[in-house]
């Protein structure tokens, strides 16, 4: 902090002087500093003359308010410097020009009243000067080595100036001198005048003469960048000028005109659209009018490019029969019945008529299962080019419209980037991971695709960037999700959807031998000699080390036993073919991953096998229920989702309804806790097909029966024990078969969906067809010798809409 004079209590009489007030606009004048200054108002004019006539001596105040022609005395700083008149001129226009210097800090006691001008008391004030020496002397050493460097920078302030700081000694001096000659502002400079300290004011002059150098370097950094630019622009276009010149005088054309008759040349030869070859045309004689240097220039000539590229008429063409076609697809992949079947539909409608709309296929299933790959098959099967876009987090409607030309740096969408790439204008277009679209503040892709996926508006698809329609009816597009809830309605009414369930064991059998082990035997360098897989081992990676519904974990399990072979015969140099056997299996992948042939154990009271569907396929779901002493509190655990909770609720109100058929006393709910629980606890879960499960493992748990182990069961319980649909019955089943169980229990209603099942999995498995849960409860409780177990049959008609997707497991 800065140590400021405070007003002492003197006599006024014996201190204080009256002199005439000349206030300053825009400039603090400091001591030992001699400055012109231009006056033109009344007032000011008649203090100078009044000073004058005296002793020249004259005092100077800066206004706080420059712009104020009449300012008030709240108005002037109180801190000024006294200073003598050395010379006044009177100019023709009446204001006068007067040089003055000035000579000490003074400060205005009071305000003299007075018509003319303004007349002050004001009192000298002496610098203090605290006789620390080596400090000074620093201060001044640091001041001089900054304004040197100022001046270097500034180019305001002369060299000579330099010298002439240097040789000075009195620091008090030099410090005005400095603050004098330094660009500040004017509360800046009046606040180095109030600083009466002498090291104080060295101080802070030093740090506002650092803060301008470092503003001045940036501001020469600046100016280099953009003169150095500058020149670059200019260099080029003397360089292009002397080029232009030294063509014309060997005679050869004009870039320009050559670049012109390119483009009509390819324009003849395309074969475009009407409204593209206007387009085409337009742009060209627009190209013509416009200096080939021209930033505008550039922009038309890549549009020309992008119409003229564009694949408006090339076709590939099919030659295959439709039994090659199939044969291409039952090579590439197996099983898949119902893709196939729906493409070599496609195939045969195309052969009998001229004109087939596009086909949209949305293929939806859990990971691993092929979905993308299928895609390529297809684009195989039917001779086209394929292109895959991948949409998984895509949020910008532009990435599928375009951006207008408008914008620096604008393209086409997606869509006619890959269209341009495949070079034809019916290949088989992937749009993969469709249900992850995102949308925010740049537009919904979804909505952008909308017009991509209806056969109907297709035909005349319009880019943002191209500006003409382009047809997008031959291409066939293929769609993958996992889950067709994050897909909105209107997109999902466009495409026809067609659910690929996981694998069974056979089929992952099949894949491995006939596409995974030649694939990684391949990327790690190894051949059928080095290598043997035995079907058991095979067997042993699927049920023990893998538990999906495709094939990647499959893929990667041999992958790394590939690579541990690989690595042994490069360090023994083997040559004799490494066997893997189900005996072998743990030496390459370790320790089982998996139970196969296990459910959750043997039979037990309060515990019930249900059968979930997730995004990667069937799961099984344990349901257990426990009772307690208590004051007939009911706990749901393991993240149930809402629907998963009224399941609860509503498999507890039934089993009270049947009380007396389950031999149980009127008020059994009353005294006892019961508490419900769904491993494993961190996963969410919701839907309402666990219900029949709740309500047998609730049944059991206060009845003290045993639920099977070896029986699973999926259905929806009203309060009435009607058992209702559920969705994703092939998925369960599917995990039913992998966990070895002997018995599913499914609703009536969804018979007519066991056709989709395999036919190897419906053999092992006992499927009970239900419609009232009275019927779940004879087949799910382990019969024991005494018990009564009859329950009455009901016939409640009900509506039955299907419901499923009961854990959304992630």
């Amino acid at each position: 902090m800065f140590d400021f004079i405070k007003n002492k209590e003197k006599d006024q009489e014996e201190k204080g002087f009256s002199v005439p007030l000349l206030p300053l606009r825009d400039v603090v004048v400091f001591p030992h500093m001699i400055v012109p200054l231009f006056v033109g108002r009344e007032k000011s004019i008649a203090a100078l003359e009044s000073a004058m006539k005296f002793d020249k001596g004259i005092f100077m105040a800066a206004q706080k308010n420059a712009q104020k022609d009449e300012p008030t005395e709240e108005e002037i700083y109180k801190v000024g410097t006294l200073g003598t008149i050395i010379q006044l001129l009177r100019l023709p226009d009446g204001t006068v020009k007067v040089l003055v210097e000035g000579k000490k800090r003074a400060l205005i006691n009071s305000f003299i009243p007075n018509d003319e001008f303004f007349l002050v008391s004001a009192e000298e004030i002496d610098d203090i000067d605290d006789k620390d020496t080596v400090k000074t002397e620093a201060m001044m050493r640091n001041i001089k080595d900054a304004f040197e460097n100022y001046v270097k920078l500034s180019k305001k302030v002369h060299v000579e100036l330099v010298g002439t700081i240097n040789s000075i000694d009195d620091p008090s001096k030099m410090a005005d001198l400095v603050a004098s000659h330094i660009t500040l502002k004017l509360e800046d400079k009046q606040k180095i005048l109030e600083i009466y300290n002498i090291n104080d004011r060295l101080e802070a002059i030093y740090e506002f003469m650092l803060a301008e150098i470092e503003i001045l370097q940036v501001e020469e950094k600046i100016k280099k960048r953009v003169k150095k630019q500058m020149e670059k622009t200019q260099k080029d276009y003397y360089l292009n000028e002397q080029m232009r010149a030294i063509q014309k005088e060997m005679g050869e054309k004009d870039d320009l005109k050559n670049e012109i008759a390119e483009l009509e040349k390819r324009l003849k030869q395309k074969k475009l659209s009407e409204e593209a070859a206007r387009k085409v045309k337009h742009e060209i004689k627009k190209l013509q009018m416009m200096a080939p240097m021209s930033a505008e220039a550039t922009v038309v000539r890549n549009y020309i490019d992008w119409l003229l590229d564009m694949p408006w008429e090339e076709k590939t063409d099919n030659n295959y029969t439709l039994k090659e076609s199939e044969a291409i697809l039952e090579e590439d992949h197996d099983g898949l019945k119902k893709v196939k079947e729906r493409i070599l539909e496609y195939l045969a409608v195309q052969k009998l008529v001229n004109k087939n709309k596009g086909s949209i296929l949305c293929l939806v299933g859990p990971p691993g299962v092929g979905k993308t790959s299928v895609a390529k098959s297809v684009a195989r099967a039917t001779n086209r080019k394929f292109v895959r876009l991948s949409l998984g987090g895509l949020r910008d409607e532009a990435e599928i419209r375009g951006h207008r030309r408008t914008y620096i740096g604008a393209m086409p969408g997606k869509i006619v980037q890959l269209l341009k790439k495949a070079g034809s204008n019916n290949p088989v277009f992937c749009l993969d991971e469709i249900d992850k679209l995102s949308s925010d503040f740049r537009g919904d892709p979804a909505s952008a695709l909308l017009e991509v996926l209806d056969p109907e508006q297709n035909k005349a698809f319009n880019d943002n960037y191209l500006e003409v329609d382009y047809d997008l009816s031959d291409i066939m597009f293929i769609t993958t999700a996992n889950v067709l809830q994050t897909i909105p309605a209107p997109l999902q009414d466009r495409m026809e959807v067609i659910r690929i369930a996981g694998y069974t064991e056979m089929e992952k059998l099949n894949i491995a031998k006939r596409f995974l082990i030649a694939k990684e035997m391949e990327a790690n360098g190894l051949t059928k000699d080095n290598i043997v897989f035995s079907d058991g081992s095979l067997l042993n990676i699927i049920r023990l080390y893998t538990r999906e519904a495709g094939v990647r974990n499959l893929e990667r399990e041999i992958a790394s036993i590939c690579r541990k072979v690989a690595r042994k015969i490069v360090t023994d140099g083997s040559r004799e073919p490494i066997k893997i056997s189900s005996n072998t299996l743990q030496k390459y992948l370790g320790v089982q991953k998996f139970r196969h042939g296990e459910a959750e154990g043997k039979d037990k009271v309060g515990l019930t096998i249900g059968l979930a569907w997730t995004e990667v396929g069937g799961e099984l779901l344990a349901i257990e229920a426990s009772i307690m002493k208590g004051t007939g509190k009911m706990i749901m655990t393991g993240k149930l989702g809402d629907v998963m909770q009224e399941s609860v609720q509503a498999a507890l109100t039934y089993v009270r309804a049947r009380a007396d058929e389950l031999g149980l006393m009127d008020n059994f709910y009353k005294e006892t806790d019961l508490h419900v629980h769904v491993p494993e606890g961190a996963i969410p879960k919701d839907g309402p097909s666990a219900g029949i499960a709740m309500a047998t493992s609730i049944a059991s748990a206060f009845i003290k029966k045993k639920v099977r182990g070896d029986l699973a069961m999926t259905g929806e319980l009203t309060l009435r024990g009607r058992v209702l649909p559920i969705g994703g019955l092939k998925e369960k089943m599917l995990a039913a078969h992998r966990a070895n169980l002997k018995t599913v229990i499914i609703p009536k209603d969804n018979e007519k969906d066991i056709s989709d099942v395999p036919s190897n999995i419906l053999k092992s498995l006992d499927v009970i067809f239900v419609e009232h849960m009275d019927e779940v409860l004879k087949v799910a409780f382990v019969p024991d010798s005494g018990a009564n177990n009859k329950a009455e049959d009901t016939d409640i008609n009900i509506s039955v809409n299907s419901m499923s997707n009961l854990p959304q497991l992630q």
